[in-house]
């Protein structure tokens, strides 16, 4: 089970960190500090590395000669009406993120395809794709100083 810690350092800034490894977020400047990625920035790092990894692993378990992956996302909200594949949400608004790969190496178009498959299989995607269900534990607890 992954457990990540966000700790507010000033402003916006924040200071995040797993059990190894750490990143600072923030948010542009014009209401933080611009230190790090933005909250939308972290869920595109996060899906395009997930999917970057698993094609890798694919690839490196059928010996196939990807050479490289690159991952290029966008996140949008647009009204339904202006995404012919979107349904329409409470809010009026689908959040649109858009995932474009592009993959290097000798591969057939037979590889390409697959890997193409293959992307839809990573666990961020998929978790995103399954609408997973956030329970907020909260406890209020006030410290001086």
């Amino acid at each position: 089970m992954a457990v990540v810690t966000v700790q507010s350092l000033n402003k916006l800034t924040m200071l995040v960190t797993s059990e190894q490894h750490g990143i600072v977020a923030d948010e542009p400047h014009d209401a933080g500090d611009d230190l790090g990625m933005d909250p939308y920035e972290l869920l595109l790092a996060s899906l395009g590395a997930c999917t970057a990894m698993t094609l890798r692993l694919y690839a490196n378990r059928k010996e196939w000669p990807l050479e490289e992956v690159t991952i290029e996302l966008s996140h949008e909200r647009v009204h339904p009406d202006d995404c012919t594949d979107c349904e329409e949400r409470a809010d009026g608004f689908v959040d649109v993120i858009r995932r474009y790969i592009v993959l290097k190496g000798p591969l057939t178009e037979e590889q390409k395809t697959r890997l193409g498959e293959i992307a839809v299989k990573c666990p961020v995607h998929k978790t995103l794709m399954n609408s997973p269900v956030i329970l907020d534990e909260t406890d209020l607890v006030v410290t001086a100083g």
